[in-house]
């Protein structure tokens, strides 16, 4: 299982890479594995600003529709386009080609609730 120690994780299997006040959001080699073939990833919450927590598209596989949860408060300020023609590229690379969103970090201090490596490999019982 694919767990990087550089990431962020949320109880709901999102990743998310901070760099200064933008951050990089997709879903862990963990969440891949359990949709299965991921078919499809909508987003239409570009240029909005959405609450942690809060719905920010959908990813659909074979067999199932999941939500996709916003790890921080903030603004969407990009979609990954490629996922539109190729979103197979979540299964094959969820921390690289298969991002999903970036965000503008709206509370800084939500970050402390996101858990580490260590904390989201115990999650997931790897």
């Amino acid at each position: 299982m694919n767990v990087p120690a550089e990431l962020k994780y949320t109880k709901d299997h999102e990743w998310i890479k901070i760099d200064g006040d933008t951050a990089t959001v997709g879903i862990t080699d963990f969440a891949q594995g359990e949709l299965g073939d991921i078919v499809y990833v909508e987003v239409e919450t570009v240029d909005e600003t959405l609450e942690k927590e809060e719905v920010f598209g959908t990813v659909e596989a074979v067999k199932t529709v999941s939500d996709l949860f916003l790890p921080l408060s903030g603004e969407i300020i990009e979609f990954n386009e490629a996922l539109e023609d190729e979103p197979e590229k979540v299964n094959s690379d969820p921390y690289g080609e298969g991002w999903m969103i970036k965000i503008k970090i709206s509370d800084a201090s939500e970050v402390d609730d996101l858990m580490s490596d260590e904390e989201y490999k115990s999650l997931i019982g790897a």
